[in-house]
């Protein structure tokens, strides 16, 4: 009688370690999806940047009261750089600027996803291709983007299209790289279990290779938007013509031919708040929701 009130026991016992072994199982792989208090938020995302940016206020208006710099001229005040983009502001000036570059920044960064995806699927799919010009776009990669402005108006002119072919020359390679550096980061086991499951071709492609690849991928939309915002500047700055528009940088310009400094640190500004804000809204949020889908950023 003892020894068959003892096997049920062990029994139930068993059953109950193996249920919390699965319990801690789930713990384990569940994803806390619980949000962050709003003081933990403005203290560790908020009060950063805008302590940096008032450190750096405060440093420049010292540099200007203590007058640091030999020529005034030379370092305008905050306030008067202020002054300049509100006369921008109240004259309807001042988002003309910024949708002149942006508008140009978008389609060129648009047209260069659309030639360097394709590009990078290629580059990795064909070896031989990939021998050939792999180190031709790591080359481009590296080549100033400002180079690119004199051929480009010789062959084009003074018009948008000179202004497109240097953001695609910049953009193409650092988008087709990361794609190319995401896709060899795969697991072999992955495109074989697609195989298997009958996902070869385009349709491997689009639902085994693309999605595997996405962490690479974005690394390369954000490396590429960067350049295409530093080609677009450095064309507008050399190459100058009033019926092309003032963006950012012929603003940036003709506050250097006209020696006026508040203007030209208003350009200044001006193309760094647009780069900061592009990266802000549109690629950080994609990268968390990749890192996220992947379990790697558990709370933003």
């Amino acid at each position: 009688m003892a020894s068959t009130d003892t096997t049920p026991a062990t029994a139930g016992d068993g059953a109950g370690d193996l249920a919390g072994l699965e319990a801690g199982l789930d713990a384990l792989e569940t994803v806390q999806t619980s949000r962050k208090p709003f003081r933990e938020t403005f203290t560790q995302k908020i009060l950063p940047p805008v302590v940096a940016v008032t450190l750096v206020l405060a440093v420049w208006q010292s540099l200007v009261t203590f007058e640091v710099v030999d020529d005034p001229t030379k370092l305008p005040a905050p306030a008067d750089v202020w002054h300049v983009l509100e006369k921008a502001w109240l004259q309807g000036e001042l988002l003309g600027y910024i949708w002149t570059s942006v508008s140009r920044g978008l389609l060129g960064f648009c047209l260069a996803l659309l030639i360097a995806t394709p590009l990078g699927l290629l580059l990795a799919r064909v070896t031989l291709i990939r021998a050939a010009i792999g180190p031709i776009l790591s080359g481009l990669q590296s080549l100033p983007s400002v180079a690119w402005v004199p051929p480009a108006v010789i062959w084009l002119g003074l018009n948008n299209q000179m202004m497109y072919a240097v953001i695609l020359l910049g953009a193409v390679p650092s988008i087709a790289n990361g794609l190319l550096s995401g896709v060899d980061q795969i697991p072999p086991l992955y495109q074989r279990a697609g195989r298997t499951l009958g996902a070869t071709g385009i349709k491997g492609t689009w639902h085994i290779t693309l999605p595997a690849a996405l962490p690479g991928y974005v690394a390369g939309l954000k490396q590429g938007w960067a350049f295409s915002w530093r080609s677009l500047m450095a064309a507008e700055i050399i190459a100058s013509f009033p019926d092309l528009g003032v963006g950012l940088g012929q603003l940036l310009e003709n506050g250097r031919n006209a020696s006026d400094m508040a203007m030209v640190f208003e350009a200044i500004l001006l193309i760094l708040t647009v780069g900061i804000a592009i990266d802000l809204l549109i690629f950080s949020p994609l990268e968390r929701r990749v890192l996220r889908t992947r379990g790697l950023l558990v709370k933003s």
